[in-house]
This record gives C-alpha cells, sequence and structure tokens, in this order.
C-alpha cells in the first residue's frame, strides 16, 4: 500500500494488477487540478469519510507526443510535474477532512485506463465531468464516459454545477427501469442514502410500446397488464430494498413519460442521481445508455453510474 510519496509505475499487465491492489477498498479520485476535478475531489473527500475507507488521489502522467524524448530528463521533469499534481491533491483532501487517510497515486498511462485499474478492486471511482484540456464547450469529457461505461465499480460524476449546497435531507434520486444495472442503481441508492441520512426517490419511467407508431408499435397486447406487471417488478425491488434500509424515507414514482426528460427533471434539487449503465432497450455498442448520456452532460447533481452485477 502506500505512504508518504507517490506510487509510480509503467502500463504493463503487472504494473496495473498492482494499481488495482494500491487502490483496494478505497475510494478513487482522479485529480488534474482542473476545476472538475477540484469538485470531484470535495465529493470525494466526504464519500470516504461517509465510509469510514481510504481515499486515493490518483493522476495518470505520459509523454503527450507520438515520439518519445531523446533526453530522459524530459521525461522525468513531466514525471515530475505530475508527482506535484498529485501531490497537491493529497493536501488539498487532507485539509479537507483530516481523519481520512489519504494516499497518493501517480501512474504513467492515459487517464481512463488509469482509473479503470485503480478502480477493480476498489469501493467506487469519483472524477470530474471535464479534465485538462479539450474544448470549452465540452460538458463531459472522454474520461467521463469511458470510466463509468466500463468500470466494474459505480462511478461518480461531478458535472460542470459542481457539489451545490443542499439544505435539509440528502435527497437521492435514482433511475430504474429492472435492466440489472438498473437493480444495482437502486441498491448503490439506498446504501448512499443510509450513509448521507437522506430519502430516496425512486424513479421508473414507463412508455406503452402499444401507443407508439411504424414498426416499434404493438397493436395485439394486453397494453394494461404488460404495464401492471412492469409496475408491480419495479415496486417489488424498491419495497424489498426498503425492507433492508428501513430507516431510509422512500418515494415511489412509477410515471408515463420519456425517461431522459423525466430522470434530470426529477434530479434538479438532488443530492445525487443514480442510474445503471445501460438500461433495457440499449444496445452492447452503445457506452452508456441514452438516459445516462443525457445525464451526464445535463443533470444539475453528481451522477452515479453503476454496473450490472458480475
Amino acid at each position: 500500500m502506500l505512504a508518504g510519496k507517490a506510487f509510480t509505475m509503467s502500463a504493463e499487465s503487472e504494473a496495473e494488477a498492482a494499481v488495482a491492489r494500491a487502490a483496494e477498498r478505497s475510494v478513487v479520485v482522479g485529480y488534474d487540478e482542473s476545476p472538475g476535478s477540484e469538485k470531484a475531489l470535495r465529493w470525494a473527500v466526504e464519500e470516504a469519510r461517509l465510509r469510514q475507507s481510504p481515499l486515493v488521489v490518483c493522476h495518470a502522467w505520459h509523454w503527450p507526443y507520438p515520439r518519445r524524448p531523446v533526453v530522459r530528463e524530459l521525461l522525468t521533469q513531466v514525471e515530475g510535474i505530475g508527482s506535484a499534481v498529485v501531490a497537491e491533491g493529497v493536501r488539498h483532501a487532507r485539509e479537507l477532512a483530516p481523519s481520512v487517510d489519504v494516499r497518493p497515486l501517480l501512474v504513467r498511462g492515459v487517464a481512463s485506463a488509469v482509473l479503470l485499474q485503480a478502480v477493480r478492486n476498489a469501493e467506487l471511482a469519483v472524477l470530474g465531468s471535464r479534465g485538462q484540456g479539450g474544448f470549452e464547450e465540452l460538458r463531459v469529457g472522454s474520461a467521463a464516459v469511458q470510466v463509468p461505461a466500463h468500470s466494474v465499480r459505480p462511478v461518480v460524476i461531478v458535472g460542470h454545477d459542481g457539489v451545490a449546497a443542499r439544505e435539509g435531507m440528502a435527497k437521492i434520486v435514482v433511475g430504474a427501469d429492472g435492466s440489472p444495472a438498473g437493480q444495482a442503481a437502486l441498491e448503490f441508492a439506498f446504501e448512499e442514502a443510509d450513509l448521507r441520512g437522506g430519502a430516496v426517490r425512486a424513479v421508473c419511467c414507463w412508455q406503452d410500446a402499444g401507443e407508439l407508431t411504424g414498426q416499434d408499435g404493438l397493436p395485439f397486447v394486453d397494453r394494461r397488464q404488460i404495464r401492471g406487471n412492469a409496475e408491480a417488478g419495479f415496486r417489488e425491488a424498491v419495497s424489498s430494498l426498503m425492507r433492508r434500509h428501513s430507516t431510509v424515507p422512500v418515494t415511489i414514482e412509477f410515471i408515463a413519460e420519456r425517461p431522459e426528460r423525466a430522470i434530470i427533471d426529477a434530479a434538479r434539487d438532488a443530492t445525487l442521481l443514480v442510474l445503471g449503465t445501460r438500461g433495457v432497450g440499449s444496445t452492447p455498442t452503445m457506452l452508456v445508455g441514452p438516459v445516462t448520456q443525457a445525464a451526464l452532460s445535463e443533470a444539475a447533481c453528481p451522477v452515479a453510474v453503476t454496473p450490472p452485477p458480475g
């Protein structure tokens, strides 16, 4: 495990496994001194404090040009800049929460690949919606899509609005649709509500296939029965978690609206929005489903993305 100085290694397979071990059972935050990563660091510090877990401040460094430098000193300088970045993140985290065990992790490689390795054995990862570089108009960077799309653990993306101050009880909004990733989202939402002493608002959006036109329409079905079965399954999934988390206040909503807009609207005053990676109707070629993609771009609060079990 890590001690006082940053842990540096290449992207070989053995090194990747060591990175995963270094972050075991921790909260991992991607940090690059960008405004987004500063906001992510604040969220991650609180998450680690609530979970009583170590916090790993992770920074990826790499030579930014295709041709390798002739002079070894140039590569050393780039690595040194990365070391200074991660040291600043560790210093800031320790200021925010002196009781949290904060550990530096400096790894050579591309940010998304490094974070995916680090989070393999961690509790979860936290990163900003945009890091250093890219276009100013870009609301969601590549790592903020690639990491939750491929991670085996939950990933919290702290968006451009950061972590707004919320008065009163924490409000966790979760969208579920019966998919395995959606069930994982429900479980994570209740876990976060327990940690934060908050309430859960569970939302399931229903689109009546019988009312669709063209090839997607289903004219010869009992639409009332299909809807009833879907609603009953959703309510039972939530009720099962309510029995396990008996102190968490819960609101259940089964609504007939397009999920992209309904979920984002439901989370306007939320502390956290929780969604699965890909829900019902998403194709395997999608990095994340359309609802999750919309939330990453438009949600006014941090978005937690959960993978399906296994």
